[in-house]
């Protein structure tokens, strides 16, 4: 034996966690922070139990068979994992290590009753809250009882769910090793959890007790329900005390077991307030060694609190960094952008380099600094309307911030401004030249990106794209552009509350927009279809399309019959949509382009659902609709007292949408179309960084910044160090659900619409494009895995630009994120979609294949009984 298989809790560090495992290394940091009282024990490390798997060859075959077999054939797990632990506890313990271990349990006391838990490597670490993935033993009294049970912790690293939970999360079975822990049993008067921060909000200025009599494994269990104290500043602010009626408790001679709380008891608080105030000044000890918010294991016995367990809480979404202590609220920037995956660094520091206003990262996504804008009564009120029109869930949670009337300090009005309220908003003259003028300088703008950043290389390029984003933002915020898109904003808005005051009519903007001209993302999704319309008489073509997997089909076309033609059907539609993609506003999203695979099933789709000429006959038959919206709101307008007057400025407002709601989209379009410029040019680099040997992979270049990627340009130098734990943070935040409003104490809030006009059971949202349609939901997460029939409703968590091709042929649709002027609203009413966007958890609350109503004028979702 070495001297390494028994170490005492004293010995042990947070840099120790590979010799004691999460647990063992945290217990060990946590009896080191002052005034923190862990109960004393010594850890069996790794070692040792690298030497009790190495008597048994068995177990690595099992480990091999296990590794193959699939997770989810539950049976096979069952059994290999079952076989291992059985092998585990049936080695004997080596003598020196049965020694180490007896010695060890009389320095804590003759007879000493013990907890004997496990603590495996993967366990507790920061991005994987492992709780409840191995095992606990308590009142454990005697070298042979604890010898027995610290086998029993080993084997416990090969419970089926523990097998199953690393499959899922990537883990090699391999590379986990178990350590045990054995420390001196507290028997507490009460026992339960503490988080520092409010799990549920997320609020990191909130702590919460749970707490119960007796040992903690009652409340962990869900044996009974514990009292809950909440505490703000030094003072208990909510508390529920729950009935006790059972407690667990240590049994002389060892073992635990259930006993019925003392009915005089029952009722009565585990815990004073003042001993609730005092278990979070502790907590908060602790939260500031570690670095991030805890849940932790407490227990109260008659000389105050033992900690026994802390480990960071993984649920909560960060908070960004400010570096001072204001109170700040933020607004969460992928909502807007119909985009709320997490995006990797070079991503994100692109889209603030070339964002119009200052962003703020966290948890992998952006968010945007609103608190000034909230702080003064005139600005509150223009971002407040903007907001709800668009997003009422976010306007809602800005309000629920703004009701603590002491978060957001307020602010005098600016100096005053700004065009009078009423009326129709002042007009631009409605003339489609100043849209073919901004599309044309925006084309220029982008033929000359394209032709200067060729000739840049290595430092050159980094030199010149700071350049080319003052350029990007130029042609972004030209006044004409910007009054364009508000005038068709602001028309859309005029004409919903004016028709609906005057004719009492909901969402008459919807059928007056259906195809409007110049939409540049309802294009793509229509010119789809007449790519459809080339493959559709080409039957070898359509066969080799259903088997395609590689990226270089393109090249492999020609060779069929009809094959070039359908090529250059599908290069043509590249060259116009394929910079294209899902998330595509994180640059290192694979485009159309690079991945054009992506769009086989949607063409294989529109091949099958659709007739030739269905773009054209669709567009002209959404157009004639419009026109007959027009001429019946118009003579129904005239029909009333001032009847000239309001068809005037209706006609008006109708022909300013028809003129310029199209270009609401182009800006996207010009962004996206550069950010494939900046990309092909990156990629450049990268690839020189991999031939130079700096770099495994050209996209690990994209886990760094841009500022990052510059200097590794530079110097031919990278932190491949640095690299590992992006990509393990960037994994980390797929499990968080980002939230609409994130204030600087870390509370995160989603909003209510707080409507009673739906019917039970609904699912509410926002109505974005008029109609009422029924048909089969088909839940779609990837869009390279749609597979859709005519007449199935389109439920997924949001619709970026690069969806609209799959909105030819569905007949509505559900998005548990968008606002009425977000791309898949403006798409949907221009192709006469129903649809209610911003329906929380839809993607979980629908089943695919269940038949759902969808109400796109009123908001709401029927799921429908099966037929």
């Amino acid at each position: 034996m070495t001297g390494h298989d028994v170490l005492d809790l004293q010995e042990v560090d947070e840099t120790r966690a590979a010799a004691v495992g999460g647990k063992g290394a945290h217990l060990g940091a946590l009896s080191r922070i002052d005034g923190i009282r862990v109960p004393d024990g010594f850890c069996v490390t790794t070692d040792a139990f690298r030497r009790i798997v190495a008597e048994a060859p068995s177990i690595g075959d099992r480990l091999d068979r296990l590794a193959r077999v699939d997770p989810d054939d539950r049976e096979a797990v069952r059994m290999l994992s079952a076989e291992i632990r059985r092998t585990v506890e049936g080695i004997a313990v080596p003598d020196d290590l049965a020694a180490a271990v007896t010695r060890a349990l009389a320095r804590l006391g003759e007879g000493a009753a013990c907890a004997v838990r496990s603590s495996a490597t993967a366990e507790d670490l920061p991005t994987a809250s492992f709780a409840g993935q191995q095992d606990t033993y308590l009142n454990i009294v005697g070298p042979a009882a604890v010898l027995r049970h610290i086998s029993r912790c080993w084997a416990s690293l090969f419970t089926e769910r523990a097998v199953t939970y690393r499959r899922r999360n990537g883990i090699d079975h391999r590379t986990v090793h178990m350590a045990v822990v054995v420390q001196r049993m507290v028997f507490p008067r009460a026992a339960g959890i503490l988080f520092t921060a409010d799990p549920v909000t997320g609020n990191r200025k909130v702590a919460t007790v749970d707490a119960g009599f007796g040992l903690g494994e009652a409340l962990v269990s869900g044996l009974v329900n514990p009292d809950v104290f909440t505490v703000r500043d030094d003072e208990v602010v909510a508390r529920t005390i729950a009935v006790k009626q059972r407690a667990v408790h240590a049994v002389p001679g060892g073992g635990t077991r259930e006993v019925a709380v003392d009915p005089r008891q029952r009722e009565q608080p585990a815990l004073t307030d003042e001993q609730a105030v005092r278990l979070v000044r502790l907590g908060r000890r602790i939260e500031a060694h570690f670095g991030r918010p805890q849940d932790i294991e407490w227990c109260l016995a008659d000389d105050g609190f033992r900690i026994v367990q802390s480990r960071p809480i993984t649920t909560l979404f960060p908070v960004p960094e400010a570096g001072d202590q204001e109170n700040r609220v933020y607004v969460s920037v992928g909502h807007g952008q119909m985009m709320t995956d997490p995006m990797k660094p070079l991503g994100l520091s692109m889209w603030r380099l070339t964002a119009m206003v200052p962003m703020h990262e966290a948890g992998g996504r952006l968010f945007v600094d609103v608190t000034r804008r909230l702080a003064a009564p005139a600005s509150r009120a223009a971002l407040l309307d903007v907001i709800g029109r668009g997003d009422p869930l976010t306007r809602d949670a800005l309000e629920t911030v703004l009701d603590r009337a002491d978060f957001v300090a307020p602010l005098p009005d600016a100096a005053p401004g700004g065009p009078p309220a009423g009326g129709a908003p002042d007009p631009l003259d409605n003339d489609p030249a100043i849209v073919t003028e901004l599309v044309r300088r925006s084309q220029a703008s982008l033929a000359a990106l394209e032709r200067d950043i060729r000739t840049k290389t290595g430092p050159a390029l980094f030199d010149f794209l700071p350049e080319a984003f003052e350029e990007h933002k130029r042609i972004l915020t030209d006044p004409l552009s910007l009054r364009v898109i508000m005038a068709g904003m602001e028309a859309t808005w005029w004409l919903n509350d004016k028709l609906r005051e005057w004719l009492g009519e909901k969402s008459a903007a919807d059928t007056l927009t259906l195809s409007a001209p110049g939409n540049v993302t309802s294009e793509m999704g229509l010119a789809l279809l007449d790519v459809a319309d080339v493959i559709r008489p080409l039957p070898e073509v359509v066969a080799f399309l259903r088997g395609v997997q590689d990226e270089d089909f393109l090249d492999e076309l020609p060779g069929l019959p009809g094959g070039t033609e359908a090529r250059d059907a599908i290069v043509a539609y590249l060259d116009r949509y394929g910079m294209r993609c899902v998330g595509e506003i994180d640059i290192t999203r694979p485009r159309w382009r690079e991945r054009p695979t992506t769009l086989v099933p949607v063409i294989l789709d529109s091949v099958r659902n659709s007739a030739p000429g269905a773009a054209g006959r669709r567009f002209e038959e959404g157009r004639r609709k419009a026109e007959k919206k027009e001429r019946d709101v118009l003579s129904r307008l005239r029909a009333l007292p001032d009847g000239d007057r309001k068809a005037g400025e209706a006609k008006r407002m109708i022909d300013c949408v028809r003129t310029f709601i199209g270009y609401r989209e182009y800006p996207k379009y010009d962004i996206i179309s550069r950010y494939f410029l900046y990309k092909q040019a990156l990629l450049g680099e990268a690839g020189r960084l991999v031939r130079a040997g700096v770099l495994p992979d050209r996209e690990d270049a994209f886990y760094l910044t841009f500022r990052e990627f510059h200097d590794a340009v530079r110097s031919n130098r990278v932190d491949g160090g640095l690299i590992q734990r992006r990509k393990e943070a960037f994994r980390s935040y797929h499990a968080l659900t980002p939230p609409r409003v994130l204030t600087s104490d870390g509370e995160a809030l989603t909003g209510a619409y707080r409507r009673d006009d739906v019917p039970a059971g609904a699912l509410i949202g926002l109505p974005v494009s008029a109609g009422t349609v029924e048909g089969r939901a088909r839940v779609v997460l990837d869009m390279a895995e749609a597979d859709l029939e005519a007449g199935d409703i389109l439920v997924t968590a949001f619709t970026d630009p690069s969806w609209s091709p799959l909105f030819v042929g569905i007949a509505g649709l559900v998005t548990e994120v968008g606002g009425l002027m977000t791309h898949g609203a403006v798409v949907a009413r221009e192709y006469g979609l129903p649809a209610v966007v911003g329906v929380e958890r839809a993607t979980r609350l629908i089943r695919d294949g269940q038949r759902i109503r969808v109400h796109g004028t009123d908001g709401y979702v029927e799921i429908l009984p099966p037929a």
